[in-house]
């Protein structure tokens, strides 16, 4: 038997109500259908997928799959509306992915103006981590990314847009904020400290941080850690532009790397004449002025 979307959108849908019977009114099928479908999936994996025929709460399996289900429904819906919007608008879609320091730069001034250039071309924008935005590149579900790779892909095209340095991220009324005294990566020792996957490619940071516990993919989320005012973190200063009211930024005095961010697009696609021109636009900004600027 082979494993179906739908099976695993009926499985999702019934670990997130905890119920047979409201899955399948979101699903508009029948319970005894829902039971059938989650029936097949275990039999085909050989092994149960919830703890109790309650349906309340999952094996370790269950949980696997679960998330493994979730980022392949995310996908697989992402798709099917790209697909349906290219079908729809007249002249196309394009889609884009920025990182997220990045988006809110410049996806309100860009897209405005291109869909003011372009009225009959619909464009799908969203936020993604770097490592994200490559996969779907190649993958072909993204025309253009800007992000920050960790070097070379083979059949990506990258452009040069800025760098930005890397520093402490932490909270406007953090005491490391206003401190007097210049930072220095030492001083990570005495903070509580999540990681990160842009700072962990720096061996010296990595080696200041080497105890810490705490550790986080999501750039969001990062932020969201360290607003509270416990945490602080290591990442490029245009970070800050996602909230410049309640972060702050302060260099470390020996530490000079910085984050080199990217215009990418793929070598082996012929570009059409709606992207081109959304990454001339891109190319357009003053991205040296803008990364000195929070809010910008």
């Amino acid at each position: 038997m082979t494993i179906k979307i739908e099976m695993l959108r009926a499985f999702a849908i019934v670990a997130e109500s905890g119920t047979l019977a409201e899955a399948a009114t979101r699903l508009r099928r029948t319970p005894s259908a829902i039971s059938m479908t989650l029936k097949g999936l275990e039999e085909h994996l050989g092994q149960r997928l919830f703890a109790t025929d309650r349906k309340n709460r999952l094996t370790p399996l269950g949980e696997y799959v679960l998330d493994q289900a979730r980022r392949e429904l995310q996908q697989f819906d992402a798709t099917i509306r790209a697909i349906e919007g290219f079908a729809t608008a007249p002249q196309g879609l394009i889609q884009v992915a920025a990182v997220p320091s990045v988006a809110g730069m410049i996806f309100p001034q860009v897209v405005g103006a291109f869909l003011a250039r372009h009225p009959g071309v619909s464009v799908e924008i969203r936020d993604m981590d770097s490592i994200g935005i490559l996969e779907a590149l190649t993958r072909g579900r993204i025309d253009i990314g800007i992000a920050a790779p960790a070097g070379p892909v083979r059949g990506v095209r990258a452009v040069p847009l800025f760098s930005d340095a890397f520093g402490l991220i932490m909270a406007r009324d953090h005491p490391l904020a206003t401190r007097s005294a210049p930072l220095r990566l030492a001083d990570l020792g005495a903070q509580q400290v999540l990681r990160n996957e842009l700072s962990d490619r720096i061996e010296a940071v990595r080696e200041a941080t080497g105890t810490a516990r705490m550790s986080a993919l999501n750039t969001l989320t990062l932020t969201a850690m360290v607003r509270g005012g416990q945490w602080v973190t290591v990442l490029p200063s245009t970070v800050i532009q996602i909230d410049p009211e309640r972060l702050a930024f302060r260099a470390f005095e020996d530490l000079g790397e910085h984050r080199q961010v990217d215009l990418l697009m793929r070598e082996d696609r012929v570009e059409r004449e709606e992207v081109s021109d959304f990454a001339a636009m891109v190319r357009a900004v003053d991205w040296d002025q803008r990364a000195k600027r929070p809010g910008a």
